[in-house]
């Protein structure tokens, strides 16, 4: 039996979609996933690990690797820059583990250019939802979470540009598509010709 080589998704959701959550929950349940570590040029937060979540990298070594190409996308967040490595999926594709990037809808566009990538967006059931899960975190300002929702609505406008949209309304629900989406992936033509290729060479010579 050969080994596939995985396949590369993105996930997108404004913030309080409860992305994060549903794609801790999907690497339980599935056991082939990988969620690609960015990198970037801020310093670690207290309790951040280098090499977990995120590649911390000085600014003069980021802007090398955007000018060697090394990037499959890139961005400059305020003063500091973000960034999603290309030989990093490559090595975890090549393990046949299928990869997944969590990045917004302007890196989706940039990655779209330079990889054949299956693209998954989450939408909450409503804005007064979105609302009460960022107001539930507890953890930001009433003019952060203003900001936010209003960077929400600018994010959510992008969900035609994916190849699957999923509403979080009920989490469980959400997660039980979710997985269905990662399993009927692997099972398509291509993919199980590259997985099986001996035994199919014996079936039908």
């Amino acid at each position: 039996m050969n080994t596939r080589t995985g396949q590369l998704y993105i996930v997108s959701a404004p913030s309080g979609a409860g992305k994060s959550s549903l794609l801790n929950a999907l690497r339980e349940r599935v056991d082939h996933l990988a969620v690609s570590v960015s990198h970037t040029t801020r310093q670690p937060r207290p309790g951040e690990q280098d090499g977990i979540h995120y590649h911390f990298t000085p600014v003069d070594v980021f802007r090398q690797q955007v000018a060697d190409g090394n990037f499959l996308e890139y961005a400059q967040v305020f003063d500091n820059y973000y960034g999603t490595s290309r030989l990093s999926v490559d090595a975890l594709r090549e393990t046949g583990k299928d990869v997944i990037l969590e990045i917004d809808w302007q890196g989706a566009q940039q990655v779209r250019e330079c990889a054949d990538v299956t693209s998954i967006f989450i939408l909450p059931p409503s804005i007064a939802a979105l609302s009460e899960r960022l107001h539930g975190r507890g953890q930001d300002s009433a003019e952060t979470i203003q900001r936010r929702m209003r960077d929400a609505q600018t994010d959510m406008s992008h969900y035609p540009e994916y190849d699957y949209l999923i509403i979080n309304n009920d989490f469980e629900t959400a997660l039980a598509q979710l997985a269905c989406i990662f399993q009927s992936e692997r099972l398509k033509l291509t993919s199980q010709i590259q997985q099986h290729q001996a035994l199919l060479t014996d079936l039908v010579g």
